[in-house]
């Protein structure tokens, strides 16, 4: 993982909680009526994979307890995990693709309706994302998969396509940087990866005209199964935003300049929006900026939240970098993981950083954006995450109008209680998030993802269920109200 070389360490909120009567009275949890959206309080859990569905995509007792605990604690929203729109192996990630996913999804929702008194809104975010591979073994690629062209025969004076081979096996690396072209180089050394900019293949070109259907048929089935709305996943290193990336150059109307770039994503939310029923909440995850060379910018990301809003879009949550283009390079054998770079780091910040730390880092951006959204004439909420994991900091990104409610994401997963200790004043009891970003190691390999905090916590518990590594207990063990 990248870290910032100034390797400055942070230090987590030490301000007061508050007494119950003031959680009462405060902006976080109060409610939130803006058109679809109707939340009992200010609180969000932002989507975060845990790697706990079948290889198939289904749902299982894991998935399903996985969001029970978290609507224990009663927070004004959750939002279900990434889930494909294609049905297409995608490893242990839920899919919702096809209609024999929606009894699965199903269950999420009853668990959760029942865990939190019905007090908990559930949405489910919906992703589409291009292929990727695995970097290849050096001899491999170049022996078997490197296309041989005429030029490049020619550049190493082979007779032969095999003896070319050869020849570029016996390279070293600066050797062949400057020899192969620079997509056969990255697929080399960072493994093959589609990109919404590889015209020359049907499929690519197709996208305008297939996704927004696809999306339709999700948001379908996820109202469908139950649940409250979907979360248009439109951040991060993923399809859709690929499309709004100022590294968009397409050419056929869907690329180059902003408006250009926003058309699919706008399209694709109009036709969710007319496939589902009138109450039915659509929103979407968006970046605040791309945060690498030459990506969309904050003036970027205004603009495309602001074109939303007035399209009626339910709720934009804000996000920033995770991009593949700045990823550390994977070992031979592992895929390319786009939270390793700089831009990754934006996203999942940690408690050792640079001058500006990990908290609240997308708080500028967020203000920005809200108050653009704002001058155009719409109130659509904005939902902001980012290391926040006090009561101090949520109350001030609400009080200085960065943002209209607050996402706690690796702080809900180190203690899924926080809500409601913070509501009953007992905040003190609250298990701070260490941001040693433990729990995105573990996705990066796709385990089941826990946390330090609880996982080798009251192991001889009964009941408990274990990883399958048999070493970390699946949930944190639950709060002891006494």
């Amino acid at each position: 993982m990248w870290k910032p070389p100034q390797r400055i360490r942070h230090q987590t909120s030490t301000a007061p909680w508050p007494s119950a009567e003031a959680a009462q009275r405060s902006r976080l949890f109060s409610p939130i009526e803006a058109g679809r959206l109707s939340l009992r309080e200010r609180s969000w859990v932002p989507a975060m994979v845990p790697w706990r569905a079948t290889d198939d995509g289904e749902v299982t007792d894991d998935v399903v307890d996985w969001y029970r605990r978290f609507a224990e604690g009663k927070p004004g929203a959750i939002v279900v995990e990434a889930t494909g729109v294609r049905d297409v192996p995608s490893g242990p990630l839920l899919r919702i693709g096809h209609d024999r996913y929606v009894p699965g999804l199903a269950r999420i929702v009853e668990a959760v309706r029942e865990a939190s008194g019905g007090q908990t809104r559930l949405f489910i975010q919906i992703i589409d994302f291009l292929a990727i591979r695995r970097r290849p073994e050096r001899e491999k690629f170049l022996r078997r998969f490197l296309t041989i062209t005429g030029a490049l025969r020619d550049a190493v004076d082979a007779a032969s396509d095999d003896e070319a081979r050869e020849i570029l096996v016996a390279m070293n690396d600066d050797e062949l940087s400057a020899l192969l072209g620079a997509r056969d180089y990255e697929n080399l050394t960072r493994g093959f990866r589609e990109r919404v900019t590889d015209m020359d293949q049907p499929h690519i070109r197709d996208l305008p005209r297939t996704l927004p259907a696809i999306f339709a048929d999700a948001a379908r089935r996820a109202e469908a199964a139950g649940f409250d709305g979907v979360e248009l996943h439109y951040a991060h290193a993923y399809t859709m935003a690929s499309f709004l990336s100022a590294l968009n150059t397409r050419e056929d109307g869907y690329g180059g300049a902003r408006a250009n770039r926003l058309r699919l994503p706008l399209e694709t939310f109009r036709a969710v929006r007319d496939a589902v029923g009138e109450n039915f909440v659509v929103g979407c995850r968006m970046l605040s900026e791309d945060c690498i060379d030459g990506g969309s910018t904050v003036d970027d990301a205004a603009f495309f939240a602001s074109e939303f809003a007035r399209a009626g879009i339910d709720f934009i949550s804000l996000s920033r970098g995770g991009k593949f283009e700045d990823a550390l390079a994977p070992k031979p054998g592992e895929a390319i993981y786009p939270y390793t770079g700089p831009s990754g780091y934006e996203c999942m910040p940690q408690i050792i950083s640079d001058e500006f730390g990990p908290f609240g880092r997308n708080a500028g951006a967020a203000h920005k954006i809200r108050a653009a959204i704002r001058a155009s004439g719409c109130a659509t909420p904005i939902v902001v995450a980012g290391g926040v994991h006090h009561f101090a900091q949520a109350e001030k990104l609400l009080d200085d109008g960065a943002a209209d409610i607050i996402g706690f994401a690796r702080q809900a997963l180190a203690d899924p209680d926080w809500f409601e200790k913070v509501r009953r004043g007992r905040g003190a009891e609250v298990n701070t998030c260490k941001y040693s970003n433990y729990c995105e190691g573990l996705d990066q390999k796709h385990k089941m993802v826990t946390c330090q905090l609880w996982d080798r916590a009251e192991l001889d518990e009964p009941d408990v269920k274990l990883a399958p590594d048999g070493k970390r207990r699946t949930l944190a063990p639950r709060w002891n109200t006494n």
